[in-house]
């Protein structure tokens, strides 16, 4: 049952995108030109990476089962054992995205015929193995900053705002929406100083050959520095939040 649930998912996730493609190339029509060095292919192609990257490094509801252990008491049977829960969650985060991935992939491959005069695959290999290496740190920065937003379970009963408010950030400010490549370069140099560009745009930056050289050295930098500041506030919550957890019953 759960790999239909994941095919319709991905299915229904298709229409999001064919409703960008149509949108987009209106935009462009409309413009006559690029934008921001992005043609109307370039778009394509970005937009069919991030659906790849949706499905790979996204978490799905990791936090609201976080909290809810906090919540519910169920944190108890993992306090008592020789566990560390977060190492114990980031297993069940790579787990499901891979079995995602995989039950996903043909559509993925589906889509990606259709839309196959647009791809431009990177030629050089060292472009392959660092856009992979953004790719692992984005996921990772994903998963930390939901973990650390359900730990918020420890002082909140309810944590679904603060939830909807971290996701329309990284919704908006992570490249989801549109390549941030659009935005003026005075805004793109703030947004750079944040944690969000690096869960999404820059991977897919690296990939398409639009980040090199110094840039590129100083973004992994950044993304890395990030991943270690997630991790450092995921580990200060859990530990203030277990002198505060009280769990009574059977």
């Amino acid at each position: 049952m759960y790999r239909w649930n994941f095919v319709l998912r991905s299915l229904f996730g298709l229409f999001p995108l064919l409703g960008t493609v149509f949108i987009w190339g209106a935009i462009f029509e409309a413009k006559g030109g690029p934008i921001n060095h992005f043609d109307y292919a370039a778009v394509v192609y970005y937009f069919l990476l991030v659906l790849v990257l949706d499905s790979l490094i996204t978490p799905g509801d990791d936090e609201w089962q976080v909290a809810a252990d906090i919540r519910d008491g169920q944190m108890n049977a993992f306090l008592v054992k020789p566990m560390n829960y977060l190492i114990y969650r980031m297993a069940l985060f790579v787990s499901n995205r891979i079995l995602y991935t995989l039950v996903t992939l043909p559509v993925v491959i589906l889509v990606f015929v259709v839309f196959q005069r647009y791809l431009v695959w990177p030629s050089s290999w060292a472009t392959w193995a660092l856009a992979t290496l953004s790719v692992l740190l984005a996921g990772l920065l994903q998963f930390l900053i939901s973990y650390s937003v359900a730990m918020l379970a420890f002082w909140m009963l309810e944590i679904s705002t603060v939830v909807f408010i971290i996701y329309s950030f990284e919704y908006f400010l992570s490249g989801h929406m549109f390549p941030l490549g659009f935005m003026p370069a005075h805004v793109r140099e703030i947004m750079e100083l944040l944690p969000f560009p690096y869960e999404l745009y820059f991977p897919i930056s690296i990939f398409m050959g639009q980040v090199q050289g110094a840039a590129l050295w100083h973004g992994l930098l950044v993304q890395f520095c990030w991943v270690l500041v997630a991790a450092l506030v995921a580990n200060t919550l859990w530990q203030r939040g277990l002198k505060r957890y009280q769990a009574v019953g059977g």
